[in-house]
């Protein structure tokens, strides 16, 4: 699996990782969730990334049990939400975190979405989870970059270690303004629901037609087509969701290969990002 330097960080992290957003379910789901999460791993997928409004909480859960005897291997991400984001809440919901994911460290912890609660306070708490080593690095999601401006400002013996953003082909606004920023700042982009959930392109649309050709002249498929266009910018990872075993080792197929340049032009023509700034989108 291709890694690639973690923003500004020294460390090594896979360029697709593992999302668990609405992994939970019944028991056999579950169970089939975390066999995916544990084969991703041993294919290389050692970015497990969860959070406590996933399930509210089973999701972290669900992670805990895919890591059991294997902590060591990954590189655990998980998210405050923006209602809990106080100082003291901070500190609260990240104690919480670690005890579902029956660990006691995480090794990047992001800020969900903007909180009510003043960036300063949130950061002054991520900056005491560093210095007590319950995380490594602190991050934000869903932030643009005047909201990530604020976060880096609000840091005072650390910095900003990543923003998770949605990315996908149907939205690629980021790659305006947000992804540059990020690159000159040493901050990694983390895009999240890669295939679009809903907007995943049809195979028998003009844009479907043009993923197919490529794929088949690979030797891919077209998610691992998709995967390998979202991740080959410097300092951009990926999340796909985990769950599936099927997907997860398709997923872990996506890098070790690269698309031309004529591949990237005609997936630019087919699926051509904002010529003017748009809102950050989210879901």
């Amino acid at each position: 699996m291709t890694q690639k330097l973690f923003g500004g960080t020294a460390v090594q992290v896979p360029v697709i990782g593992q999302g668990t957003w609405m992994i939970e379910g019944s028991a056999d789901a579950e169970r089939r969730g975390i066999d995916a999460l544990r084969t991703g791993i041993d294919l290389g997928l050692t970015h497990i990334d969860t959070a406590e409004m996933y399930g509210t909480g089973r999701a972290e859960e669900i992670a805990g049990k895919a890591i059991t005897g294997r902590r060591a291997e990954v590189f655990l991400v998980s998210k405050v939400l923006p209602s809990n984001a106080s100082y003291e809440g901070t500190l609260r919901a990240c104690e919480r975190s670690l005890q579902r994911l029956g660990t006691d460290r995480l090794d990047l912890y992001l800020l969900h979405w903007e909180s009510a609660h003043p960036i300063g306070e949130t950061m002054r708490a991520m900056e005491h989870l560093i210095d007590n080593g319950q995380i490594r690095f602190a991050g934000v999601s869903n932030f643009d970059v005047k909201q990530v401006q604020a976060a880096q400002s609000a840091l005072r013996h650390h910095k900003l270690a990543s923003n998770q953003v949605l990315y996908h082909l149907g939205e690629r606004g980021i790659e305006r303004k947000l992804i540059p920023y990020c690159q000159a700042e040493g901050i990694a982009v983390v895009g999240y629901t890669p295939f679009g959930r809903a907007k995943f392109p049809r195979p028998d649309s003009p844009g479907g037609r043009v993923l197919e050709g490529i794929a088949k002249a690979h030797g891919r498929s077209v998610r691992q087509v998709i995967l390998n266009f979202l991740t080959r910018l410097d300092g951009v990872f990926t999340i796909p969701k985990a769950g599936n075993l099927e997907h997860t080792r398709e997923n872990a197929g996506a890098t070790g290969w690269a698309l031309s340049a004529e591949d990237i032009a005609a997936i630019d023509r087919a699926f051509p990002a904002p010529t003017r700034d748009v809102p950050l989108a989210m879901l």
